[in-house]
């Protein structure tokens, strides 16, 4: 399905969208080779992009940005059904929950680092509370072999 006409007319070139959005020459052919674009061509065979072409790179950009990779990208252009697309979001927006999640405990980290009165950062009550919720539970003192090493059994 193409998106343009062969006439030329109020179309754009492949260079002149790639400059229009900072893309390179060779983003747009990708996204036309996984089938997301389909420009039209001129009488010489070159691509030609028109209006409906630069809101498709625009949406894809968009979606780009906010996390979504190609293949969903294309999965969620190729489906008009809403079920459909739900189930794709819903599993992308729970992904980007759990980044979103990673990302503000480092900031939490860092922040910490960055208020911490200490001249030693280990020394700092909140690292220290970070670094005990990653290390866990200890074990058990009876768990443990006189050296404080973790012991298999109480038969060695």
């Amino acid at each position: 399905m193409k998106s343009s006409d062969d006439s030329g007319v109020g179309t754009m070139g492949i260079g002149a969208v790639a400059a229009r959005f900072g893309l390179a020459t060779h983003v747009l052919r990708h996204w036309e080779s996984m089938g997301l674009l389909h420009p039209g061509r001129d009488a010489g065979g070159r691509r030609r992009y028109g209006a409906d072409d630069l809101t498709r790179v625009a949406m894809i950009l968009l979606s780009r940005e906010a996390g979504l990779g190609l293949g969903t990208i294309r999965s969620l252009s190729a489906s008009v059904d809403r079920a459909t697309r739900h189930e794709v979001l819903r599993a992308e927006a729970e992904q980007l929950r759990s980044r979103i999640a990673a990302a503000q405990a480092s900031l939490e980290l860092i922040e910490g680092g960055l208020n911490c009165a200490h001249e030693d950062v280990t020394q700092c009550p909140n690292y220290r509370r970070l670094i005990a919720e990653r290390v866990g539970p200890r074990l058990p003192a009876h768990g443990r072999a006189r050296d404080g090493n973790p012991c298999a059994s109480r038969d060695d």
